[in-house]
């Protein structure tokens, strides 16, 4: 069954949360056949996003009393609740996979929890100009962080290699999930930062943020799980991650880093740059029409 045939506004997309569930009894620790470093390289993304999708839920309540777009708001609504679904799937990845395999997440996770719970303390001793500056500083990191997962949510939705390797159905199935509700989203709180009078120059200084904490979680995240990984059988060195990481890249297995962490960070750096010029709705809505999660939670497009 496709979809109806009409325009969809790429600037204003339909943003809704499907209450997803997925169960990982079968998942195996490597769940792309024959590579742990591109496995645990999206892994990496599994241990900080529970946490730091929290963090983008409270950076955009606290900017929702700047708003009066009704548009806006609604879609500030949407993205809320999806995000918290996000963030529920991912811990029950922790919780339910990587702790059956002895893998302990808390080392990282729970620096992203402090970090949340004391937010709102941290915040309280600011003045309120500077709170207000702190906000926009967090709400352009966090626009540049959507980009990333906008970039890779298509970047998975088209990626028909990671079908032929063999990767597991559930994790697939939550990875292409959560890419095509990131698509749909993508501009929320791009939106929002300008709202609430952000700057090209502050989007900037966000987006070099944004890159470091990437390169830390894809990078330093992998190597945190191979070297909990008992299966493995050596040492995950360095020169190994690397080797491995290029041959899965040139399988398609992982994206390249290069292009998605510099070239697609130029796309987002264009002074003229906005959110609905990248990524493809119709794309997104396709997949979530034949997404097990999404079908088994009721998802109707129409």
């Amino acid at each position: 069954m496709g979809l109806p045939s009409f325009e969809v506004d790429e600037r204003h997309p339909p943003i809704k949360p499907r209450r997803v569930s997925f169960d990982w009894e079968r998942t195996p620790l490597h769940w792309i056949p024959g590579n742990p470093v591109a496995t645990h390289m999206i892994n990496s993304f599994h241990l900080v996003l529970p946490e730091g999708e929290r963090w983008f839920i409270q950076c955009v309540q606290d900017a929702r009393p700047q708003i009066t777009d009704e548009v806006l708001l609604e879609e500030i609504k949407g993205f809320i609740g999806q995000e918290m679904v996000h963030a529920r799937a991912h811990n029950s990845f922790l919780a339910d996979l990587l702790e059956r395999y002895g893998i302990d997440h808390t080392p990282i996770t729970e620096m992203g929890r402090q970090g949340n719970e004391n937010r709102p303390a941290d915040r309280a001793r600011l003045k309120p100009r500077a709170r207000r500056r702190m906000l926009r500083f967090e709400l352009a990191a966090v626009s540049a962080i959507e980009h990333y997962t906008a970039v890779l949510g298509q970047w998975i939705l088209d990626n028909d290699r990671l079908d032929a390797a063999g990767v597991d159905p559930t994790m697939l199935d939550l990875l292409r999930w959560h890419g095509a509700e990131e698509v749909e989203h993508r501009s929320v709180v791009f939106d929002v930062y300008k709202k609430t009078g952000g700057g090209y120059l502050m989007r900037a200084a966000g987006w070099l943020v944004s890159l470091s904490f990437l390169y830390w979680a894809l990078i330093g995240g992998a190597r945190f799980l191979l070297k909990q990984d008992g299966t493995l059988g050596r040492k995950p060195t360095l020169r190994w991650m690397y080797r491995e990481y290029r041959r899965a890249a040139k399988a398609g297995l992982v994206p390249g880093l290069f292009r998605l962490l510099v070239i697609e960070g130029l796309v987002y750096l264009k002074p003229g740059h906005h959110p609905s010029q990248i990524g493809d709705t119709r794309r997104a809505l396709e997949y979530l029409m034949k997404s097990p999660a999404a079908q088994a939670a009721g998802y109707d497009p129409y």
